[in-house]
This record gives C-alpha cells, sequence and structure tokens, in this order.
C-alpha cells in the first residue's frame, strides 16, 4: 500500500551515517517486511484458514486483527522515533517481531492466534514510518533520492511478487514460512538500523508535553474504522450491529482526536498541517493512485482465480515477468526523470498508464488467459514505477520541515486508512454488480424460454452418462453455472471502469497542483 514523504523532524540533531549502506539496508529491509508481509497474509488467507482450521469469519477477523493493530500504531511512529530515536523504535522490536514470527504457525489457538496477530501488527505498523525517517535524517542527500525510489517501489513489487512468494511457500517449502521468511529479514533489519543510525538519547521534555490523549484517540478512532470497513462487506454493512457500533465509535474517537487538538495547548496533529494547497492535493492523488492501484492488487489476480480457477503458484510467474521485472528496469528512469523534470509531469503519465490498464481490461471475457493479461500488467508496471516517488517529490516539497511529525500522522492514516478504503470500495462494488448483472441475465433467460429450453436440452444430452434423473437437474446446474460467470465477468470489467475513472479523477487533481519549489531532491540542490 503507498506511503508519504516525511521530512527533518525538529527538535532532533539529525546526524548523517558514516556507513550509509547500512541505513539504505535498514530502509530496504524495513520496507519489505510492511509491504511483503502485509501482501502475503492477504493473498495467503485462504491457505492460513486451511493450516489453522479456521472457518471464514475467523480467518476474516484475523486479517482485521492483524492491519488494525498496524493503523492504531502507525500514526504515532514518527514523534515516537523523535522522541526515543530510531535505534529504540527498530532495534529491540524486529528481535521481538521474529520471536513472534516463529509462534505464529506454531499456535492451535485461535484466542492466542488473534493476541499474537496484534502483536505482530503492531510492531508491523511501525517499521514503514520509521524505517522512512532513516533516509531524512542518517543519510547523506547524494543519497536521499535513491532510498526514496527503492522506498517507493516496494508498494508495485510487493503487490506483483507476493503472489509468486506466496504460490512457492505453499506449495514447495510449506505455509510456515508465511511467517518464518522474517525470522531472518527482520534481525537483519534490526542490525542495519544498529550500523546505520547514531544512538539517540530520550527527549523527555517532549515525553512531558506529549499529547497522549491525541494519539490514542486518533490511533483508535482510525482503528475501529477500519475494522469496520473491512466487515461492512462480509457483514452486509449497516444491517450488522458490528459494523455500526465500529463506524459510529471510531467516527466519535476521530471527531474527538479533531476538538483535542484545537482545545489543548500544544496539540500532537493540527489539522491545519496538511491544508496548504499542494499538500492536500497530493494526499488526494495518494488516495486515489491507491484506488486505481487495486487493478492491479485485487482485479488481475482475484479474476484468475474466481473466473479461471487458477491458484497463485500458476500466476505467480506472470506478475514476476510482466509485473516486478518492469518495474526493475524502469527504477533508475523514474529517478532520472523525478531529478531532471516536473514531478507532475512524471505522475501525469503514471495516472495515465493506470487509466489506459484499467480501460484494456474492460475488455477481458471469460475466456481470457494468464497470457491476455500481459498488456495490462505493463501498463500497471509502469503506473507503479512513474506514481508514488513523484507523489513524494510534491509533498516533500511542500512540507513544513517544523511541522513534520505532524504532517507524517495524517500521511500514515493516509498510507493504510487509504488502502482499506480502496478495498472496500472494489470488494463491495464488485459484488453489487455482481448480482446487478445476474438479475438482467436472469431476466433475459426467463424472456427466452424456448431457446433456454433448447439449450438445457442440449446439455442434458452431454450428461448422457448420468443417470436420467439426474441429467436435467445437472444441465440447471451448469446453466446456473455459466450465468453466474459471465455476470462476475460483467462485474470485473465494471471493476475496471471503476480504476479507470480514479485514475482519471487524479489526473485533475495533478492539473490543480501548482510548480513544487526546488527540493532536496532537485537537480540543482
Amino acid at each position: 500500500m503507498p506511503n508519504g514523504p516525511l521530512v527533518m523532524p525538529a527538535n532532533v540533531d539529525a546526524r548523517s551515517s558514516h556507513r550509509p549502506i547500512f541505513a539504505v539496508g535498514a530502509v530496504l529491509f524495513g520496507a519489505f517486511l510492511a509491504n511483503f508481509d502485509s501482501r502475503l497474509f492477504s493473498v495467503g488467507l485462504p491457505d492460513l484458514r486451511g493450516a489453522y482450521s479456521l472457518s471464514f469469519d475467523e480467518g476474516a477477523w484475523l486479517s482485521t486483527a492483524a492491519t488494525a493493530s498496524q493503523i492504531f500504531i502507525a500514526p504515532a511512529v514518527a514523534w515516537m522515533c523523535t522522541v526515543f530515536g530510531l535505534r529504540k523504535i527498530l532495534a529491540i522490536p524486529s528481535v521481538v517481531y521474529a520471536a513472534i514470527s516463529i509462534v505464529m504457525p506454531l499456535t492451535d489457538t485461535y484466542g492466542v492466534l488473534i493476541a499474537l496477530s496484534i502483536l505482530h501488527g503492531l510492531l508491523l505498523g511501525t517499521f514503514v514510518p520509521a524505517t522512512l525517517l532513516i533516509v531524512v535524517r542518517n543519510l547523506p542527500r547524494k543519497w536521499w533520492i535513491v532510498a526514496m525510489a527503492i522506498y517507493s517501489a516496494r508498494v508495485g513489487l510487493s503487490l506483483n511478487a507476493g503472489i509468486s512468494i506466496v504460490g512457492f511457500y505453499v506449495s514447495d517449502v510449506g505455509w510456515h514460512w508465511l511467517f518464518w521468511q522474517d525470522v531472518i529479514i527482520a534481525p537483519l533489519m534490526g542490525i542495519c538500523v544498529l550500523l546505520g543510525t547514531p544512538h539517540e538519547a530520550i527527549n523527555r521534555r517532549l515525553v512531558a508535553e506529549a499529547d497522549w490523549g491525541g494519539m490514542l484517540l486518533l490511533g483508535s478512532g482510525m482503528a475501529m474504522i477500519y475494522a469496520g470497513l473491512d466487515q461492512g462487506n462480509r457483514l452486509d454493512w449497516l444491517q450488522s450491529g458490528a459494523v455500526v457500533a465500529l463506524l459510529s465509535g471510531g467516527a466519535a474517537l476521530s471527531l474527538g482526536f479533531l476538538l483535542n487538538e484545537a482545545l489543548i495547548r500544544k496539540p500532537w496533529a493540527r489539522i491545519d498541517v496538511i491544508l496548504t494547497r499542494n499538500i492536500c492535493l497530493a494526499l488526494i492523488v495518494i488516495l486515489l493512485y491507491t484506488l486505481t492501484a487495486l487493478s492491479n492488487a485485487s482485479l488481475v489476480p482475484n479474476f484468475l482465480i474466481s473466473i479461471g480457477r487458477l491458484r497463485p503458484e500458476q500466476t505467480g510467474g506472470l506478475f514476476l515477468t510482466f509485473g516486478v521485472l518492469p518495474m526493475l528496469i524502469l527504477l533508475p528512469s523514474t529517478i532520472y526523470l523525478v531529478q531532471r523534470h516536473d514531478p507532475r509531469l512524471v505522475l501525469i503519465v503514471g495516472l495515465a498508464a493506470f487509466g489506459f490498464a484499467g480501460i484494456l481490461g474492460t475488455g477481458i471475457t471469460h475466456q481470457w488467459s494468464v497470457d491476455d493479461f500481459i498488456p495490462i500488467l505493463l501498463l500497471q508496471a509502469l503506473g507503479h514505477s512513474f506514481s508514488l516517488l513523484p507523489l513524494m517529490m510534491i509533498a516533500l516539497a511542500s512540507s513544513d520541515p517544523t511541522r513534520s511529525t505532524e504532517f507524517a500522522a495524517y500521511v500514515q492514516v493516509m498510507r493504510l486508512g487509504g488502502a482499506e478504503i480502496g478495498m472496500s470500495v472494489m470488494a463491495t462494488w464488485l459484488r453489487v454488480r455482481e448480482q446487478f448483472h445476474s438479475n438482467l441475465l436472469g431476466q433475459y433467460i426467463d424472456g427466452g424460454k424456448s431457446d433456454v429450453m433448447h439449450f438445457i436440452a442440449r446439455l442434458t444430452e452431454h450428461f448422457a452418462f448420468a443417470p436420467a434423473n439426474l441429467a436435467p437437474a445437472l444441465s440447471i446446474r451448469s446453466l446456473v453455472s455459466i450465468v453466474q460467470q459471465e455476470a462476475n465477468t460483467l462485474a470485473y470489467i465494471d471493476g475496471f471502469w471503476l480504476t479507470a475513472l480514479f485514475a482519471g479523477l487524479g489526473l485533475g487533481f495533478v492539473t490543480l497542483m501548482t510548480r513544487s519549489p526546488p527540493g532536496p531532491f532537485s537537480s540543482d540542490r
């Protein structure tokens, strides 16, 4: 999922690392952990349900608990790093994270699994914003653009490579490695943090002045709203008391946060920090980027699973070859373009690529196979490569360095909350459109009874091998399956239209942005 920029936190004497390669390593490992773990859990959830013997509902709540805890902690991470230092926030927690990752596949009690997932998510929620701080606080400026480019590329890479990795783990080495990979990666991140960042003393003055109420209100409110959105499609939204309670409770806590920030003497994250023109527009475009990127994150792989009846290990090669590899090839050109040209122009190309990918997707049929999606994946790879990095450059150049921890709180809300809004919107859209098309197709079938009876007769002949009393039932079941397949295909077409619309809206908001002032990533610095 996308993440926004942070700038130099106030009240901290940042020092460039004398081992910048380790600082870059910490960023790389941290970004990998955050995005790949979330992606692997999402793609591998059906296999995890089977491995843990969970019902569909239990699996859904497990997923909600793992991500809601990330949202709870993420807005406060920049402040925590400013106060306690990067080492304390990343080094020791990385070891704890690895220990939890060892235990989770061995757990056979659902309550313990939920508790471990919450702890797992709390620690994971610190890694993305904390590792990004390493870039702007501990790396020489000549390293910034490379580290930021790697950091921004993690979103598209995890979306594409995650499918192949899940397939490899589940079919070849065991589902346990969905967790056990972190036993290797998390400690490596901790070691890189220790070697690549300086020791920082606790800022006791900021601790004494902390707006604990504001942090708790925002984190709790966003986590409850997320849980309501995540469960809404499964529990039929406002028909469920749990969803209503989560959404209304989260909204009340979020309103309490805004009142708290307006009334207390030293607020933690005043809303006016994001009300400048380019910052506000950049956050909106980040949300729209998240929504249009769903054409890659959910539509293509889910179509291949639900319509094509393929497993992740059967489609992973497609996403590696035409999703991951093009992004790696385009990475140097992305760095060059955002340094030498207006980032808005690069961003326009990226969003336009997503728009064209969505339009191509509207031509799908139930007969589409893996190879038919190659042009779409190539356009999406271009979109990922040319969208997030320039967005980060624009927001970074337009932000106020003295209020970076305030700005970071809202960026984290947009990063995680925007992704969940996108997933909820798309899941609900597909469900509603499938019902709509099923109804329409059903009306056509009712209106053409002679043709339908003729088709059923042909199907009955096809099932001539079955007992005479079963052949008609099998024929009708086949007809229902065909109608459902076509309704699902039409729903996916509508989903691609929706992603193209989001890309178009993103382009419209980009045109409203003003040129950013020269910044640390510009070629003239």
